[in-house]
């Protein structure tokens, strides 16, 4: 079957099921694997690498396992295509529809998986559509995934990456795709980006082998509350004359054309402090630390360390301390102020540490940055749900498709749950309106976890949710702050979360998130700031690793705040700097005046290009859309500012 719209052409082989798409005179295939399958398999035991495939509790099935498929033209007002119907695997009647068309408006191709009758079997896995064949042993045909900040496979690249390895198993709308798409572009200039549009229950799966010499990547579904039970929907666009801005341009323009894309410019037309957060460098310090007997993190050979204590009184001397050593504009984003201490009894995370001097202290802590010109933000948790909580009610917990509730003791806090959703903004308009009854002027305030772990779900019927749903409940939580005038921050950024979060805690590379000593997954590019620099302000690591790279270029290159201090969270740091303390801030303060004025110049633009030097994926450039631009060689760990008068280098 064949057929054509705006410039596109796609032939589909109803036997095989493969796909092939021209455009721009170039040709791409879905990958035809032939291997051993079977509808009898127990789930897990065989793998079908490349088929479109159900993986079920009931076992594995191929989409032409399926009793009976049909296939038929389908020809709309808005393109043109192939409908089929799979029905009866494995002795059930469960069926399935796909829609696979063109759209006329754009040339690009729409891959839609849709439910018809889901009885007989339990699914908990869609992998479709099938994968692209990209089998060259070529260094140039390389493959894009938005984990973190952003990684490139090239198809030899050594060392081999496959879905276990990523963050949440490449989970979009998580730390492991912090956008939700994929790309693969190749050396003759032709690629295509695959967008996933229904990325709430969706991720993909990716297969390079040390060296290559190919790179597989493909979307899949997994169910919501127990079902599939909506469309799921993957576009594919292909691209011509096209690098890793290319297609990141193209997505931004995505994203701008269904009014997703927010820019610091608009949110500061309605928190004009947003343009105050720009060129300052951050200090990430604590209160209080308790670790509780039953959490992972709690060491029984040395019990002191369960604990920690600085108070507010230490805080403010180090705070004009560190004025005194001249470390200019600062934001402090503090951690376990409240009396339960950092992780401990989420939600009810009041009152202010008394035994480190309480509310008045607090205050006074606030007072203090605000007479410096400093700026203040609190850390805070909606999602980890403690059993110590004063208020604590399994029924307010998450309930999965099953009925049960996750628990787990991971965390200084010891044994908890998580918060359905749906009642978050309840317990953040409830908290934060006893702060401000305080008197403590919040200017930010981190909502720990949105942005990095996935949507929740919950079968509850007393507050039932879906993961969709979970982020605009998140949403929900960064606006109520937005609109009492409070910076909305996360800890990474997600997709979902750009049009209500201002800044985050970092949006570092894969690499940086793993010890320096380990192999690195691909050429780091700064994929998600190509996309959305202008719209969400970040901090980023200063670490110099011996023998290794200084993450003070990464910070540069992105465009970024640097951190001052920061300091692991189960860690008490003493607010009397000792000599020791004081010579190594003394160094860094220098280090983060040269990025906060390199922010403050190019906070708020577009990041337009980034470009590897001569080819060299070791010096590598950025340039914003005000003309300004950063040079970084990693040969010579050196950097070079074009375009920006009184910024040295």
């Amino acid at each position: 079957m064949e057929f054509t719209a705006a410039g596109t052409t796609v032939r589909f082989d109803e036997r095989t099921g493969q796909f092939a798409f021209q455009r721009d005179g170039a040709e791409w295939n879905t990958v035809i694997d032939d291997g051993p399958r079977g509808t009898e398999a127990s789930a897990g035991t065989e793998t079908i690498s490349a088929q479109p495939r159900l993986e079920t509790r009931q076992g594995t099935f191929a989409f032409t396992d399926a009793a009976a498929i049909t296939h038929e033209n389908r020809e709309t007002g808005t393109g043109v295509g192939v409908r089929s119907v799979y029905t009866g695997f494995g002795h059930s009647a469960y069926s399935f529809a796909t829609y696979v068309w063109i759209e006329r408006a754009s040339g690009d191709v729409l891959f839609e998986w849709i439910p018809l009758n889901e009885s007989g079997l339990d699914v908990t896995k869609v992998v479709w559509p099938a994968e692209m064949a990209f089998d060259r042993a070529e260094s140039h045909d390389v493959t894009l995934i938005t984990h973190e900040q952003g990684v490139m496979i090239p198809n030899t690249w050594p060392t081999p990456v496959a879905t276990k390895d990523i963050a949440f198993e490449g989970r979009f709308e998580t730390a492991g795709g912090y956008m939700p798409w994929f790309a693969q572009l190749r050396a003759d200039g032709h690629a295509y980006i695959a967008i996933c549009e229904t990325p709430w229950n969706a991720g993909y799966g990716i297969d390079h082998p040390a060296d290559g010499p190919y790179t597989h990547v493909g979307t899949w579904f997994d169910p919501s509350l127990g079902t599939m039970d909506y469309r799921r929907v993957v576009r594919y666009r292909f691209l011509n004359h096209a690098d890793h801005n290319t297609v990141c341009k193209s997505y931004r323009s995505y994203v701008n054309e269904r009014g997703r894309l927010r820019t610091l410019a608009e949110k500061a037309a309605r928190n004009p402090s947003v343009r105050d957060l720009i060129g300052r460098s951050w200090v990430h310090v604590g209160i209080k630390t308790k670790v509780q007997p039953d959490s992972y993190y709690y060491d029984n050979d040395h019990p002191e360390k369960n604990g920690s204590l600085v108070t507010f009184a230490q805080r403010v001397k180090q705070m004009r301390t560190l004025h005194e050593m001249g470390a200019g504009r600062l934001y402090m984003h503090l951690d376990g102020w409240a009396q339960p201490g950092y992780d401990n009894e989420h939600p009810d995370y009041l009152p202010a540490c008394q035994e480190a001097g309480g509310w008045e202290g607090m205050k006074e802590l606030v007072d203090t940055c605000h007479e410096q010109g400093d700026i203040f933000g609190t850390h805070d948790q909606y999602r980890d749900y403690y059993f110590t909580a004063k208020t604590f009610d399994t029924n307010n917990a998450i309930r999965l498709a099953d009925g049960t509730m996750p628990e787990h003791a991971r965390w200084a806090g010891g044994h908890q749950t998580y918060l359905c959703a749906e009642l978050a903004p309840d317990y953040v308009r409830r908290n934060f309106a006893e702060i401000a009854a305080h008197g403590i002027e919040l200017d930010c305030a981190y909502l720990d976890v949105f942005t990095c772990n996935e949507g929740d779900e919950c079968s509850n019927p007393e507050h039932r949710m879906t993961r969709r749903e979970c982020y605009e409940r998140r949403a929900e939580c960064f606006e109520y702050l937005l609109s009492h005038g409070i910076l909305s921050s996360s800890e990474e950024v997600s997709d979902w979360a750009v049009p209500s979060l201002v800044f985050c805690h970092y949006a570092p590379y894969d690499f940086q998130m793993r010890s320096p000593d380990a192999p690195r997954q691909g050429v780091p590019v700064p994929l998600y700031n190509l996309v959305y620099h202008d719209c969400v302000i970040e901090p980023w690591m200063m670490d110099r690793v011996v023998d290794g790279d200084d993450y003070m270029l990464y910070a540069l290159l992105n465009g970024g705040a640097p951190y001052l201090i920061r300091d692991a969270a189960y860690i008490g740091v003493d607010g009397d700097m000792d000599a020791e303390q004081r010579a190594r801030t003394e160094n860094e303060i220098e280090r983060c005046h040269e990025v906060a004025a390199f922010h403050e110049k190019v906070g708020m633009q577009e990041l337009v290009r980034h470009e590897f030097v001569d080819g060299d994926p070791l010096v590598q450039r950025s340039v914003f859309a005000g003309g300004a631009s950063v040079t970084c060689d990693f040969h010579t760990q050196t950097y070079h500012i074009d375009g920006i008068d009184g910024i040295d280098d």
